[in-house]
């Protein structure tokens, strides 16, 4: 049969040919078409322009790296959620929006502007070497060129100018600030009686019947459903379990620390001062050489008298941010200044005064006033840290291999993660385990694809390994369930104790209740404040340890006529009765009227840059179209 297809391979090519053809033709185009266009899918449109599923997510991972940079220790999972990459579209469309506008309004921004702002905005201070150009150091620790942020910022300049004449413009007088803070902030004097519903407990004894009665109501099996669990046993690869079978020789090591020396070299700064004559790189010549001429008269003075060189500095550098210093740079490392300053700069001995030195910003006069840095660790006192970097490199590259035979044996021999554990000369860990991972949850118990995997119908089934699950970058996991427990209503005398506490405390608030409208029905009739406790003033500045719902409802409460009498229930086994005495105004203690005029502009300015930005979402014709299953709500589309 095969000696038969052999020799007539082309035949059965081309019936191959004929019989895929058609059905390529029919499936398989669209299905290419529709792998092709589901990153091109359209979420949102602006301006007749659509937004990709694959932009947006690229614009979530952004908001995530940016996340997790500020905060390391963020649970991934929040991360993950559909508010969050809710978020990251909207921020998008509003992008959009912005461009639109911009565009639209012809807004732009020079590049003498930009260059002002950006040597004037004290938030990109971290950014400027101290002759105020662009730190490119910082710049490439960020993944950017000069150029990139040249036109990143310029683009966040120009948005910034849509919104500008509304938010920047926003007018807030002193009496309508007053008036709405007054009425945020009115307080009212009141007296109180509360009726806590742990008084009550003793007066209640409810009867076994009662208890199963109030057990069996179906509104209340929710309460004492036992979650659905998995006892489960889980082996885990990662460097720090390789890391633990690697042998590093002295040898070894020392041959490490020498091929490394720079690492382990506390990294070389100067500090200088300078004086600068500013010449641009692209002034005549006539200027240039005026400049140049200055800076030889400068250098002659200095030389005369090194010790004064900061008041030389501080008469005659055209520097402005070092020039106040007496042309002091602090200590700055090499990359940090233009090449021909700190070539200058690090030929010098300290105290020397360098020739007059030509940059792109005119001629400087250097003067070296410190040095630090340079010191190499020695061998010993680096030894453990290059221990621990030498068994992470040869760990590392142990880890594919590993990782691969980890694989093919929890999958292989699926009944037991014994073999792979032996083989690798892990450990195998015992949990149980919930679907979600539980409140701070690490390590591979917090991850979802894990369990995910141990709630698969194979695992919970046939209790065979999982296969072997990526849980974290270099760590994969395999778990296998010992034990399945299905969510289930326990018994009730396994929960008798329990049923009766949460059936006392209802009663109990309910006699709280009935006590505390029995008592206001009495205060409203007579009016008798007897039994009251002593007045107290309350605010929303001022709640007085009040639960939120009482105190909203106190301050809200009709107080056309005076006394007035209100009962609340606070849903936390507490009723409040109170007698709302009289009206007071704010206090001025809490918020001046310059801070409350200041924080009412603010708020109105929100609100009206709010109200123009939907405009502009109508005017440019915006629309959200991600399904609602991707995505929390957000703004409305």
């Amino acid at each position: 049969m095969f000696d038969f297809v052999r020799k007539h391979n082309r035949l059965f090519q081309l019936i191959l040919l004929i019989l895929i053809l058609p059905a390529f033709v029919l499936v398989g185009v669209e299905g290419y078409s529709s792998f092709i266009d589901g990153s091109n899918k359209g979420v949102a449109t602006v301006d007749g322009r659509k937004i990709t599923q694959a932009e947006w997510d690229a614009a979530h991972r952004n908001q995530v790296e940016r996340m997790r940079s500020q905060m390391p220790n963020l649970d991934a999972k929040l991360l993950d959620s559909p508010e969050v990459k809710r978020e990251a579209l909207d921020q998008l469309v509003r992008e959009r929006v912005m461009l639109a506008a911009a565009n639209g309004q012809h807004l732009t921004i020079s590049d003498e502007r930009l260059q002002q702002l950006f040597r004037a905005d004290p938030q990109f201070a971290f950014l400027r070497n101290p002759d105020g150009t662009v730190n490119k150091n910082m710049l490439q620790a960020q993944g950017m060129s000069s150029e990139m942020f040249a036109q990143r910022l310029r683009q966040d300049l120009t948005l910034r100018q849509v919104m500008l004449g509304v938010a920047g413009t926003a007018v807030a007088s002193k009496a309508n600030a007053a008036a709405a803070f007054d009425a945020l902030l009115q307080q009212r004097e009141l007296q109180l009686q509360v009726f806590d519903a742990k008084n009550f407990l003793a007066q209640v004894n409810p009867s076994d019947a009662e208890v199963e009665a109030f057990y069996k109501e179906p509104a209340n099996s929710a309460r004492f459903q036992l979650p659905e669990t998995a006892q489960i046993e889980y082996l885990v690869l990662d460097l720090e379990s390789l890391k633990g079978g690697v042998t590093v020789s002295d040898e070894d090591l020392k041959k490490y620390y020498e091929e490394n020396q720079s690492r382990y070299t506390v990294a070389e700064e100067r500090r200088a001062s300078h004086i600068l004559i500013k010449a641009d790189k692209d002034a005549p010549a006539a200027d240039k050489s005026k400049a140049k001429a200055r800076a030889d008269e400068l250098l002659a003075e200095a030389r005369k008298n090194p010790a004064g060189f900061a008041e030389l500095a501080k008469k005659n550098s055209q520097d402005e941010g070092s020039a106040t210093r007496g042309g002091d740079l602090d200590f700055f490392p090499r990359g940090a200044m233009v090449k021909p300053f700190e070539d200058a700069a690090y030929a010098l001995k300290q105290g020397e005064i360098s020739n007059v030195v030509e940059s792109d910003f005119g001629y400087h006069i250097i003067q070296l006033t410190g040095v630090r840095g340079g010191e190499k660790k020695s061998f010993d006192a680096v030894r453990a840290e290059l221990d621990q970097e030498v068994r992470k490199q040869l760990a590392q590259k142990r880890y594919s291999e590993a990782a691969e035979q980890f694989s093919n044996m929890v999958y292989e021999q699926s009944d037991s993660l014994k073999p792979a554990a032996d083989k690798l000369k892990l450990t195998i860990q015992t949990a149980v385990v919930q679907r979600q991972a539980a409140p701070g949850a690490t390590g591979p118990l917090a991850s979802a694809k894990l369990l995910e995997a141990v709630f698969g119908n194979d695992a919970l089934r046939n209790k065979r390994n999982t296969e072997a699950v990526e849980t974290s970058p270099n760590q994969i996991a395999s778990a296998r369930v010992v034990q399945h427990n299905p969510s289930r209503l326990p018994a009730l005398a396994d929960v008798k104790a329990q049923v009766r506490a949460q059936l006392m405390q209802k009663l109990a608030g309910e006699a709280a209740i009935k006590q505390g409208k029995e008592r206001l029905a009495a205060l409203q009739k007579s009016g008798d404040a007897a039994g009251l406790e002593a007045p107290l003033v309350v605010s929303r500045a001022k709640p007085a340890n009040l639960p939120p719902k009482v105190l909203n409802e106190l301050l809200r409460a009709d107080v056309a006529k005076l006394p007035s009498y209100v009962g609340v229930d606070s849903g936390e086994g507490l009723y409040v009765v109170a007698r709302i005495n009289k009206l007071l105004p704010r206090d001025p203690a809490v918020i001046d009227e310059a801070r409350a005029t200041q924080q009412y502009a603010q708020a109105w300015a929100a609100a009206e840059s709010m109200a123009y930005y939907n405009a502009l979402k109508t005017h440019y014709k915006t629309k959200i179209t991600a399904p609602a299953s991707a995505a929390a709500s957000g703004v409305a589309p």
